[in-house]
């Protein structure tokens, strides 16, 4: 369910586990509170899809009211068992998830693909593209929970 949940929302594994959906699901969108989050920053991450939504009743029905670590097992337990089931399925830690989201993000902001995925650097993006382009790394850069746009470019490109 972690690993849907990054996949859905770019969250980090750490903020997959701990979340506790019942209280981060504020109307149409997902609120992580700073104890959950690195660097102690709370955020806001848009609720957009049915598919979203549907995948927060699961882990909502799954958790019960607590985070996604079951209550036998602190967290440093659950993340090994996080970290085996990535090796199995050939995820490196599962950080592929967050580029992916913030990679359909941009898309989904500016209609087209981003640097990492087009090859096509900002620099030579028409004047209207250049802005949006600005805009959808403001927004990406937020909800990926990062304090500088630099950062984004890891996910996106140049």
């Amino acid at each position: 369910m972690s690993l849907q949940l990054q996949a859905a929302f770019g969250l980090r594994r750490e903020e997959a586990m701990k979340m506790i959906v019942d209280k981060a699901v504020q109307g149409d969108r997902l609120l992580l509170d700073s104890s959950w989050c690195k660097g102690g920053r709370d955020r806001a991450i848009p609720i957009l899809t049915d598919e979203q939504r549907q995948l927060l009743t699961q882990a909502s029905t799954l958790a019960r009211g607590r985070s996604l670590i079951p209550p036998q097992l602190m967290y440093v337990q659950q993340m090994k068992r996080y970290e085996n089931t990535c090796l199995k399925i050939g995820l490196d830690r599962a950080h592929g998830l967050r580029h992916r989201y913030a990679q359909q993000r941009y898309v989904a902001l500016t209609g087209f693909e981003c640097h990492a995925v087009s090859g096509v650097a900002a620099r030579r993006l028409s004047e209207a593209h250049r802005a949006l382009d600005k805009m959808a790394r403001a927004i990406i850069t937020q909800e990926l929970g990062h304090g500088r746009l630099p950062v984004t470019a890891v996910y996106l490109g140049s």
